[in-house]
C-alpha cells in the first residue's frame, strides 16, 4: 500500500489533529502546496508528504516523534533542506506508511561551552550563526566556507558527514549528540550522550537543555572526539591508496555522526578552533594539472604548517559561475551571508505563485533574478581576469599564522622553475575569489535553465580521488566527450575532493554515461560521493547499510535513504535500481 492511499483514514486525520494540538496549526502544514518546499531536494528528489511539522522547541519534537511513533508513519527529519543529493526529502512514492517531515529550523539554540572551545549547537541552528555567537570568543567553527552562506545546519553538517574542505579540522564529526531513536521492540527513546547531566526523563532532559538549567559541574568532558582529530595526519600522507575522505567512510560512522536522519538528532557537541592571527590568501595560475599536483604533494608533506584551504576552479567554472552565479555573489557580496535564506525562502514563494499561471515559465525567479544580475558591471577583479586570460586551472590557498611565510617563499621559488604564477590576494581580492568559487555550485543550474531547451539533463559526481593519485585532471573517453554539451570542475584540491559536474546533449541517457564515467573512478580507487551525502543519488556500501540498520531497526527514519528498503522493519523490495548500473 503506498503512503498516498493511506491518508485518507480516521486515523491519519487523527494524527493531524495532534500535531497541531503540539506545534500549533500555524506550524502544521498539510496542503500540498505549502508542504512542497519541505517535500522537494535542493537540487534533486522529492515527494508527497502528509504532514510537515514545525516545532519550535526540543520538548514539541519530542512530543511530535511520540505521535508519529504510535501512528506508525515514517519521519524525515529536516534542516535547511541544502542537500544536493535529496537525502533530507521523500523520493517517490513507494513507500508503505505515510511521511511526515518534522522541520527544525524553528530551534536554532547555541550554547557555548569552555568558553566556546566547545559549543551545544540545536537541530536548527546554522553555521554562520556559529561564526557570529563564536567571534566575540575569537573561535571559529569546523566550516567556515562553502555551504555556511545558504544556512545549512550544524546538526545537519554532523550527520552527514559533511565539510571538509579545511585541511586541518576534516568533515563535520562528533561522538557527543542528544539523539531519539525506535528500538526493535518498536519503542521511543531518547539517548543522552552529549556529556551533560541534564536529569532522567526526556522531557526533563529537554527542558533543562533548552533552557540551559544545568550547572557548570553538570558539564563533563569524557574521552569522546568533537571533531575529526586525526584528519590533519590523515590528508598529508600523500602516497597512500585511499581517499583522505569521503562520505560513508566507516572510521567515522558513530551514532549521529553520519546517520543521515536514521536518528532524530536534537543536538550535538562540537569542537571550535581558535581564529588565526595571521591570514593570507594566494591565487594560483597554471595550465599544467601536473603543476598543481606537484604543489598540493610538497605543501602537503613538507610544509611544517599546514594550509587552510585550497579551492580549485578550471577556467569552463569560472565562466559559468561569472555569468550565472553572478546574482547570488552580488547578494552575498552586498547584504552578507544572513540574507541568503531570506532570498531562497522568497525564491520559493515567487516560483509557487508563479506556478499558478500556466503562462508563466518554471523556475520564473531564476528567469528573472538571472537577466537583473546582466545589469551590473564586470564583479571580479583584474588581477583574477588576467590570470583567467593566461591560465586554465585556477586554484585558491587560503594559509595562516606561520603558514603565510613558508607558502609565501614556496611559491616564490616554486614558480622560477615551473609553469605558471601566483600572486598575494588583498583582503578584497581574497573575499571576491573565495564567494567566486562558492557560487559555482549553483551556477550550472542556473546555466541549464537559461538554456534548457537546447540541452539535455544534468549529471554531477563529486568523487574523492586517492591520495597518491597523480591523474587528478578527468579527460573523458572520446565516446563520452561527444555526448556532453557542458562541464564544470570544481572543487577541494588538498584532499582530491573534486565536483564533475556535466549537462548532456539533447537526447543522452545521463544514467547510462554515469554508469561509464564511474566504473571508470571503481578502478581508480576512487570513492563516491565524497561529501554530499549518498542520499537517493547513490547505492549506500553494505557497511554504510549496516549503520543504517543497526541504528534504525524498524526503519522508521528517513526510510530509503541509500537505496535501502522504504518498507517498514527492512523489507525487500523490488529495486528500483537493480540494473540500472548508475551506482556504485
Amino acid at each position: 500500500m503506498t503512503a498516498s492511499s493511506m491518508t485518507d483514514t480516521n486515523f491519519n486525520l487523527d494524527l493531524a489533529a495532534e500535531l497541531k494540538a503540539i506545534v500549533g496549526s500555524q506550524y502544521t502544514l498539510t496542503d500540498e502546496d505549502k508542504t512542497k518546499p519541505y517535500s522537494q531536494g535542493f537540487r534533486l528528489g522529492g515527494g508527497k508528504a502528509y504532514a510537515v511539522v514545525r516545532p519550535g522547541s526540543l520538548v514539541e519534537i519530542w512530543k511530535c516523534l511520540q505521535a508519529c511513533v504510535k501512528a506508525d508513519v515514517i519521519v524525515i527529519m529536516q534542516a535547511a533542506n541544502t542537500g544536493l543529493t535529496g537525502g533530507s526529502t521523500p523520493n517517490g512514492a513507494d513507500y508503505d506508511r505515510p511521511i511526515v517531515i518534522i522541520s527544525t529550523m524553528r530551534i536554532d539554540d547555541i550554547q557555548l561551552l569552555d568558553q566556546g572551545k566547545q559549543i551545544v549547537g540545536f537541530a536548527g541552528s546554522t553555521l554562520f550563526g556559529l561564526e557570529d555567537t563564536l567571534k566575540p570568543y575569537g573561535r571559529e567553527p569546523h566550516s567556515v566556507i562553502g555551504s555556511s552562506c545558504i544556512g545549512a545546519s550544524i546538526v545537519g553538517g554532523v550527520c552527514n558527514n559533511s565539510g571538509g574542505a579545511l585541511v586541518q579540522r576534516g568533515p563535520a564529526y562528533t561522538e557527543m549528540s542528544l539523539f531519539a531513536q525506535v528500538t526493535q521492540d518498536g519503542e521511543l527513546q531518547l539517548v543522552n550522550n552529549l556529556g551533560i547531566e541534564l536529569g532522567t526523563d526526556p522531557e526533563e532532559i529537554l527542558t533543562n537543555l533548552q533552557n540551559k538549567t544545568y550547572q557548570e559541574k553538570d558539564v563533563q568532558f569524557p574521552e569522546k572526539r568533537g571533531s575529526d582529530n586525526e584528519y590533519h595526519e590523515r590528508i598529508r600522507d600523500v602516497d597512500a591508496d585511499t581517499p583522505s575522505r569521503f562520505n560513508n567512510d566507516p572510521r567515522r560512522l558513530y551514532e549521529a555522526s553520519g546517520c543521515a536522519g536514521k536518528l532524530a538528532v536534537f543536538a550535538v557537541r562540537i569542537d571550535t578552533f581558535p581564529i588565526p592571527e595571521k591570514y593570507q590568501v594566494f591565487y594560483i595560475g597554471t595550465n599544467d594539472p601536473a603543476v598543481m599536483e606537484q604543489m598540493r604533494r610538497d605543501m602537503l608533506s613538507t610544509f611544517k604548517n599546514l594550509p587552510v584551504s585550497g579551492e580549485y576552479m578550471h577556467s569552463s567554472s569560472y565562466d559559468i559561475s561569472k555569468k550565472y552565479g553572478k546574482d547570488s555573489y552580488l547578494v552575498i557580496d552586498k547584504l552578507g551571508t544572513k540574507y541568503i535564506p531570506k532570498m531562497f525562502a522568497l525564491k520559493r514563494t515567487v516560483d509557487r505563485w508563479a506556478g499558478k499561471f500556466k503562462f508563466m515559465p518554471s523556475k520564473f525567479s531564476d528567469i528573472m533574478m538571472q537577466y537583473a544580475s546582466q545589469l551590473f558591471p564586470n564583479h571580479l577583479p583584474k588581477r583574477m581576469e588576467d590570470f583567467r586570460e593566461k591560465y586554465e586551472h585556477h586554484w585558491i590557498v587560503e594559509t595562516s599564522n606561520d603558514g603565510v611565510a613558508e607558502a609565501q617563499a614556496y611559491l616564490e621559488n616554486f614558480f622560477k622553475d615551473n609553469e605558471g604564477d601566483f600572486f598575494a590576494c588583498t583582503k578584497r581580492e581574497a573575499d571576491q575569489a573565495i564567494l567566486h568559487r562558492f557560487v559555482t555550485g549553483g551556477a550550472l543550474t542556473r546555466y541549464h535553465i537559461m538554456n534548457k531547451k537546447d540541452l539535455g539533463s544534468i549529471m554531477t559526481i563529486d568523487v574523492a580521488f586517492p591520495r597518491n593519485e597523480r591523474d587528478w585532471f578527468e579527460e573523458l573517453p572520446q565516446d563520452i566527450e561527444e555526448k556532453v554539451a557542458v562541464k564544470m570542475y570544481y572543487g577541494h584540491f588538498f584532499c582530491h575532493v573534486m565536483h564533475q559536474n556535466y549537462i548532456m546533449k539533447k537526447g543522452v541517457d545521463a544514467k547510462a554515461v554515469k554508469k561509464q564515467i564511474l566504473s571508470s573512478y571503481d578502478a581508480r580507487g576512487a570513492e563516491y560521493p565524497a561529501e554530499h551525502n549518498v542520499g537517493h543519488e547513490y547505492l549506500a556500501k553494505p557497511a554504510l547499510r549496516e549503520f543504517y540498520q543497526k541504528t534504525d531497526p524498524t526503519n522508521s527514519f528517513n526510510s530509503g535513504i541509500g537505496g535501502t528498503s522504504k518498507l517498514k522493519n527492512w523489507q525487500e523490495l523490488s529495486d528500483e535500481h537493480t540494473g540500472c548500473g548508475c551506482h556504485k
